[in-house]
């Protein structure tokens, strides 16, 4: 195998805590929480936990900073990073920066000014009239601006349109892939009583028998983020792309109002059955990545499907629960009711609104009770159950079970699951390789937003690599 590179505090001193600066933690360490978050530096304990540090070190020097709070700075930067991918354009993303920060970054400025760009993109072009390929990447690039506002919009002073900026992206998404040339196939794919919504990029329709990669997202990306960090580098290189929205995600959470699984094999296993009944797909070559949190999702899914041929996890992730701050952590007891007092009781009443916001975002996937009462403005009452369901997410019984040959992904700065990535590679009983990417290429923190070119570019090249024939 080579490689590439407590007791929880009383009541008293809990208020303590939250008011001498827990809340901020619980900003710097939430946000993006499953999908990438705020850049401020981690420092992992040793149990592989984030502790957040305001002591950046410089993660994101000079120009890097566009915003000075690390939560939106992070998404400007993967907005900005997508542009190399045709799913953003710098220049509209630097004015919309500029126009946040003229008129006073929040919620309420960047979702309106995010989404007034995405409804800008959609309209007619200044000029002749747009032909194909302008529409098409015109209705790219404001699908990645409805995410961006869509990221935000719970925290804003209209969170009851959470549904239907959704809606509005998908609908971006959906008009740019009837534009692909080849069109992409649409299906569902069967899932309990909610179908999987697929999109099914090839190279051409020639028929021939490809290797074929399924594409993971985390638990806040939209599918334009499946874009930059996957499909062209896929179709360049010959492969099919299977993006799709799984429980927790995209239409199955805002619209179906599924909440995330913990056994993510009965996600993928349709999906590789979908696969290998068509005609474009080797059915020996089936690869399966996993973006942010899907680091988890993904590597759970290899551990009980053998159909998957190589398994790259972006990053390494065992434990999700740990990629929230001890304050939070703390707050969950063995006890339903105990658990919610104390959320009720003791954290609420000192939780600033920012901090409220980010728990708003972070806990709707895994609450659709916590989810409608975000979009009426409400803070969920009910801690518990959404807790314990992100508890439910961990694989450290499961990863010697994989089989597949792994790419586990670090990153310096990685503010969520420090420590994880080196403790899934430590697991892994079958052939693995580990790689972080860094500072000195540009590639640092979580997912390496600012470098998608570069994160594809090492996951095919050694997918190519570990898949004869590819």
């Amino acid at each position: 195998m080579k490689q590439i590179s407590g007791d929880r505090p009383s009541g008293p001193s809990r208020r303590a805590l939250l008011t001498a600066g827990a809340g901020a933690a619980l900003v710097a360490g939430c946000s993006r929480g499953g999908s990438p978050g705020a850049p401020a530096a981690a420092t992992p304990s040793a149990s592989g936990s984030a502790t957040p540090s305001t002591a950046a070190d410089g993660i994101t020097p000079g120009v890097m900073t566009l915003f000075k709070d690390p939560e939106y700075n992070f998404n400007g930067l993967l907005a900005l990073g997508a542009s190399g991918a045709g799913a953003a354009e710098v220049g509209e993303v630097l004015t919309a920066v500029n126009a946040i920060n003229r008129d006073g970054l929040s919620s309420q400025t960047f979702v309106e000014t995010f989404r007034t760009l995405g409804d800008q993109l959609l309209k007619a072009p200044p000029g002749a009239p747009a032909d194909d390929q302008t529409k098409r990447f015109r209705a790219l690039r404001a699908a990645q601006y409805y995410g961006q506002a869509l990221f935000f919009v719970l925290g804003s002073d209209d969170p009851g349109s959470e549904e239907q900026l959704y809606r509005s992206g998908r609908a971006a998404w959906d008009a740019f892939c009837d534009l692909c040339d080849p069109v992409p196939v649409k299906a569902t794919v069967p899932y309990g009583t909610t179908p999987l919504p697929v999109w099914f990029f090839r190279p051409d329709t020639s028929n021939t028998r490809r290797p074929t990669v399924i594409l993971t997202n985390g638990s806040d990306g939209q599918n334009v983020d499946m874009w930059t960090y996957g499909v062209p580098a896929a179709l360049e290189r010959g492969w099919n792309a299977l993006v799709y929205d799984g429980p927790g995600q995209g239409q199955l959470l805002f619209v179906d109002r599924i909440v995330f699984t913990p056994t993510w094999e009965k996600v993928v296993t349709p999906l590789v059955d979908w696969l290998t009944a068509r005609s474009e797909v080797d059915p020996a070559r089936i690869a399966l990545t996993g973006l942010s949190m899907a680091g988890d999702l993904a590597p759970r899914a290899a551990a009980f499907e053998s159909r998957i041929a190589a398994l790259v996890a972006m990053p390494g992730c065992v434990e999700p629960w740990l990629g929230f701050p001890p304050e939070i952590r703390k707050i969950l007891t063995p006890d339903k009711q105990e658990t919610n007092d104390i959320w009720n009781n003791e954290v609420v009443p000192e939780l600033p609104p920012e901090a409220a916001a980010v728990m708003k975002k972070r806990f709707e996937p895994f609450s659709i009770p916590a989810m409608l009462d975000a979009r009426q403005g409400k803070l969920f009452t009910d801690f518990y159950t959404p807790a314990t369901r992100i508890q439910a997410l961990s694989i450290t019984d499961v990863v010697g079970r994989i089989k597949a040959p792994t790419l586990v992904l670090d990153y310096e700065g990685e503010q969520f699951y420090p420590g994880q990535p080196r403790r899934m590679y430590d697991a892994l009983t079958s052939p693995k390789d580990f790689l972080r990417l860094t500072a000195a290429q540009g590639a640092q923190l979580h997912c390496s937003p600012m470098a998608p070119q570069l994160h594809c570019e090492v996951v095919f090249d050694w997918l190519q690599d570990t898949l004869p024939g590819s």
